[in-house]
C-alpha cells in the first residue's frame, strides 16, 4: 500500500481501536499495519506490545475487536459473522470514498469561507482559508497520485489549481462590479478548466466524459451562486446554496471512488457502492457539514455580522434536523426525538459560550463550557452507547473531543487569528469523521436489517 493512503486510513484505525471495533480491510496487512498486524495487544499500533491507552480492547490476539477470539468481529464467539454485518463498510474501498466525498465537500465549503471573507473585505481571514483551500486540493491531488501515479497527481493539481485561481478572479469580479472580468472567469471555468478537468478523470477512470462534464459544470455553476448571492447579502440564499453545493460533490466523488477501486481492486479492496457504505458516507458528510456551518455562525457573531449569523445558525439547525431524521430512521422516532433535544441543546450552548466570548464574560462561558461537558457529553454519549452498544467510555472522550476543539475554534476566531481559526476548523472538522465512522459501522452492526 502506498504512504498516501496509510497516513489517511491510519485516522480510522485509531478510531476504531479506541472503541474496540474490528479493524478488517482498514490497514495494510502485508506490513503489520492492519487487522493482522493488530492481534494481542490492543493498543492500535500493530507492534504486539501491549502499549497502555488501548490495553485490553483487542485483547484476544484474533485481531478483530471483539474481544472473544474467533476473528469474525460479531463478538459471539462461534466463528460465524451471522450474516449481521456488511464487511464492506470498513473496507480499502469505502475508505478511498469517504476520504474522496469529505476532501470534495469540505473543498466547496472552504471556497465559501474564502469568497465570503473577500467580499467582506476581511482580508486575514481571506487570506487563511484560501491556504486551507490550496492545502485541501493537494490532499486531493495526493489521493489521485496514490491510485494513478506522480504524473496524474501533477496534472489534477494544475488543472486544480487553476480552477481556484479563475474563482479568484470572478470573486474579485463581483467585489469590484467589474462584469467583463467576471465573463471572463466564467468563460475559463466552463471553457478550459471543466473540459480539461473531466478529460484527465475520464481517461484515468473511463468514466463518460461528458458524464463528469455535467458534474463538474453543475458544481461550476452552484459555486458562482454562492459567491453572488454572498456579494448580494442573501444570506438565508447563500446558506441554502452552500448546503446543497456541498452535498452535491458526492455526485462527483461517488462515482470516481467506484472506479478507482474497481480499477485497482488490490489497493482498494471492497464493493464501495453498498448500503452500509453510503449510510457511512452519508453520516461524516453531515458531522463534518455540522463542525463547518458551526464555525460559520460563530464567526459571523463574533464579528457583528447577525444576519448571516442567523442563516447559518438556521443551516446548522437544518443539518441537526437532518442527523436526528437518521437516526430516527434506524432506531425509530422517539430515538430520534432524544437525540434532537441534546444535539440542539448542545448547539445552544455553544451559541452561551460565543455569546460569552464576544462580551469577554469569563462566568459566561465557564458555564456554557460546564453545560457542554456536564451535561451534553454524559447525556449524548449514553444516547450513543445504549443504542449501539459502543463503549460509554470511548464514546465520551471522542464526544468531549469535539466540545473542545470547537471551543478552540471560537477562541481563535475572537483573537483574530485566523491563520490559526482556519487551521483549528480544518482539524476539528476531520475529528468529527474518528466519531462518523465507528458509529457508522456499530449502527449497520446492531440494526443491520435496516440497511
Amino acid at each position: 500500500m502506498k504512504l498516501v493512503q496509510k497516513i489517511q486510513f491510519a485516522s480510522i484505525i485509531l478510531g476504531l481501536a479506541m472503541i474496540g471495533l474490528p479493524l478488517t480491510g482498514c490497514g495494510d496487512d502485508s506490513e503489520g499495519g492492519g487487522a493482522a498486524g493488530m492481534a494481542g495487544d490492543g493498543d492500535g499500533d500493530g507492534d504486539g506490545d501491549g502499549d497502555a491507552g488501548h490495553s485490553g480492547s483487542h485483547g484476544d490476539g484474533d485481531g478483530d475487536g471483539d474481544g472473544d477470539g474467533d476473528g469474525d468481529g460479531d463478538g459471539d464467539g462461534d466463528g460465524d459473522d451471522d450474516g449481521d454485518a456488511d464487511p464492506n463498510i470498513s473496507s480499502a474501498a469505502a475508505d478511498l470514498r469517504v476520504s474522496l466525498d469529505l476532501l470534495l465537500s469540505e473543498h466547496l465549503v472552504l471556497a465559501a469561507k474564502a469568497t465570503g471573507a473577500a467580499l467582506g473585505g476581511r482580508t486575514d481571514e481571506y487570506e487563511a482559508y484560501g491556504s486551507a483551500l490550496t492545502d485541501n486540493g493537494l490532499e486531493l491531488g495526493a489521493l489521485v497520485g496514490a491510485a494513478y501515479g506522480a504524473e496524474a497527481e501533477g496534472a489534477f493539481n494544475d488543472i486544480w489549481g487553476a480552477h481556484n485561481g479563475f474563482f479568484v478572479q470572478y470573486t474579485t469580479g463581483v467585489a469590484t462590479d467589474d462584469t467583463e472580468m467576471q465573463d471572463q472567469a466564467v468563460a475559463s471555468l466552463t471553457e478550459s478548466y471543466v473540459p480539461d478537468f473531466a478529460e484527465l478523470l475520464a481517461g484515468a477512470t473511463e468514466i463518460p466524459q461528458a458524464d463528469l462534464e455535467e458534474l463538474i459544470t453543475h458544481h461550476v455553476l452552484t459555486t458562482k451562486d454562492i459567491v453572488d448571492l454572498q456579494a448580494a447579502e442573501d444570506w438565508p440564499g447563500a446558506f441554502d446554496a452552500i448546503r446543497d453545493a456541498f452535498s452535491h460533490m458526492a455526485m462527483i466523488g461517488d462515482p470516481l471512488a467506484a472506479a478507482i477501486a474497481g480499477q485497482f481492486p488490490e489497493d482498494f479492496a471492497g464493493d464501495n457502492t453498498t448500503a452500509p457504505v453510503d449510510f457511512r458516507v452519508a453520516l461524516n458528510t453531515l458531522l463534518q457539514e455540522h463542525m463547518y456551518l458551526a464555525s460559520f455562525a460563530t464567526s459571523a457573531a463574533l464579528g457583528g455580522r447577525m444576519e448571516e449569523y442567523e442563516a447559518a445558525g438556521t443551516a446548522l439547525t437544518e443539518n441537526g434536523t437532518d442527523l436526528g431524521g437518521a437516526v430516527e430512521s434506524i432506531y425509530g422516532a422517539e430515538a430520534g426525538a432524544e437525540f434532537n433535544r441534546i444535539w440542539a441543546a448542545h448547539n445552544g450552548f455553544f451559541v452561551d459560550y460565543t455569546v460569552g466570548v464576544a462580551t469577554d464574560d469569563m462566568d459566561a462561558q465557564a458555564e456554557a463550557v460546564a453545560s457542554l461537558t456536564n451535561t451534553y457529553v454524559p447525556e449524548f454519549s449514553a444516547l450513543l452507547a445504549g443504542a449501539t452498544g459502543l463503549p460509554l467510555d470511548a464514546v465520551a472522550g471522542l464526544t468531549a473531543a469535539h466540545v473542545l476543539s470547537t471551543k478552540d475554534v471560537v477562541d481563535a476566531q475572537a483573537d483574530g487569528d485566523f491563520a490559526m481559526a482556519a487551521e483549528l476548523d480544518r482539524e476539528s472538522a476531520h475529528h468529527m469523521r474518528s466519531i462518523g465512522d465507528p458509529l457508522s459501522v456499530a449502527i449497520v452492526a446492531s440494526m443491520p436489517d435496516k440497511f
